[in-house]
């Protein structure tokens, strides 16, 4: 009598194409040749250039969330969504306050960046990190890359207000995997000591937003949302790059846009396919357009853009109830074949805060899908941690 090992690779692989990422240990525990196929190659067919899998930190836990855009300026069609809480192993109870992609890897950090997990959801594995010291900061900045061997690190930016209030170098360390251990980086930009927000991972490098801002007078203590409680004289955007295999900064890469006066301006990085990288910009005065541009060229010392889109949220009709065209996304995604971008917000008060994600082309095209009802308000809320998720083979040591 046949058995369910006795299936062809090509049944093998059908099976496992259907099979959403949550429920892959169940898939693998039917037999043993199944668990063993599956950790050793990436089963099942090429993700369709429509098909979207993202990771998204809600209610301090990590989901999944899944976007087919197939078919999308067929108004009679629906946006085919799903977002599921993903459980990491051994850490069932651990709140996350920040997730950082690289590779189909996530560093997940705990809250309060008390602690330091990697982890491959498609292989189930998981790697803690102990830090080179036990001196957290909730204004810590970590990032997760490989060199051009991919050997895999973390870079870590410890914040020190003193330090950054006398100019001085910040702290930089970095995690090695093949050592299993941590190094201070005698490294830092040129200039003064810029403030970093998240970055990008593309290619293994990491992209920052960088922000120097000159005041009228120098704050007694300096932190990442001091500079603006201050008078203003002047702000320098630009992008810079840490390269993993050099362990160095590459130079001040510009951005596609000129503030018209230093005030404050919303700001932030996403990907297309771990290829490209996109930023989003709105300024003050001009809150409610966004403007999106696209990289056609990115390495560490060089980047070209090209205009992606405009949107101007005040003219378009069917916005949910309640909601602002001041406020600004928290996250979002581009999809180049279909020239829409997948704004993702959160609005609301008390206990009703809503998770919507807007479809929105420079041509006029709309959509708001509704992802779901946030039960935790002072939870990290909305935001992606990586766009088009690739599974990965990538073996963590455990």
């Amino acid at each position: 009598m046949a058995t369910i090992s006795d299936l062809s690779d090509d049944l093998v692989r059908e099976v496992f194409s259907r099979v959403p990422l949550t429920s892959l240990n169940a898939v693998r525990s039917t037999c043993k040749m199944w668990n063993t196929t599956s950790k050793n190659h990436i089963l099942g067919k090429k993700v369709p250039s429509h098909q979207f899998l993202e990771f998204m930190v809600s209610d301090s836990r990590v989901c999944s969330l899944r976007f087919d855009l197939q078919g999308i300026r067929n108004k009679e069609d629906l946006i085919d969504t799903s977002i599921k809480q993903l459980s990491i192993p051994n850490n069932h109870q651990v709140e996350i306050s920040n997730v950082y992609h690289c590779d189909g890897l996530l560093l997940c950090v705990a809250k309060h960046n008390s602690s330091l997990v990697v982890w491959n959801p498609y292989l189930g594995q998981t790697k803690c990190i102990q830090p080179r010291n036990d001196e957290f900061n909730i204004y810590d900045r970590f990032a997760l890359g490989h060199d051009n061997n991919h050997n895999h690190k973390i870079l870590r930016f410890l914040y020190d207000g003193e330090r950054n209030r006398r100019g001085l170098k910040r702290d930089i360390d970095v995690y090695d995997f093949s050592s299993d251990s941590w190094r201070v980086l005698e490294v830092n930009p040129d200039g003064d000591v810029p403030i970093y927000y998240s970055g990008v991972s593309l290619k293994g490098n990491t992209y920052f937003f960088a922000q120097d801002v000159t005041t009228e007078e120098e704050p007694e203590v300096m932190s990442p949302t001091d500079a603006y409680d201050l008078l203003v004289t002047d702000i320098e955007d630009y992008l810079l790059c840490f390269d993993f295999t050099t362990e160095r900064f590459g130079k001040r890469l510009p951005l596609p846009f000129n503030p018209p006066s230093p005030t404050f301006e919303y700001l932030t990085l996403s990907w297309a396919r771990n290829e490209k990288l996109a930023v989003l910009y709105n300024h003050y005065d001009t809150f409610e357009t966004y403007d999106i541009w696209i990289s056609t060229k990115i390495e560490p010392n060089a980047v070209t853009w090209s205009t992606f889109l405009t949107v101007d949220m005040s003219l378009i009709n069917g916005l949910p109830d309640g909601f602002s065209t001041k406020l600004s996304p928290r996250s979002f995604f581009i999809d180049e074949e279909e020239k829409v971008a997948v704004l993702f917000f959160t609005y609301g008060t008390g206990t009703c805060i809503n998770q919507m994600a807007f479809i929105v082309g420079g041509d006029g095209y709309f959509k708001s899908v509704n992802i779901g009802l946030l039960s935790n308000s002072q939870g990290t809320r909305g935001e992606l941690v990586c766009s088009s998720y690739v599974l990965s083979l990538v073996q963590l040591q455990v």
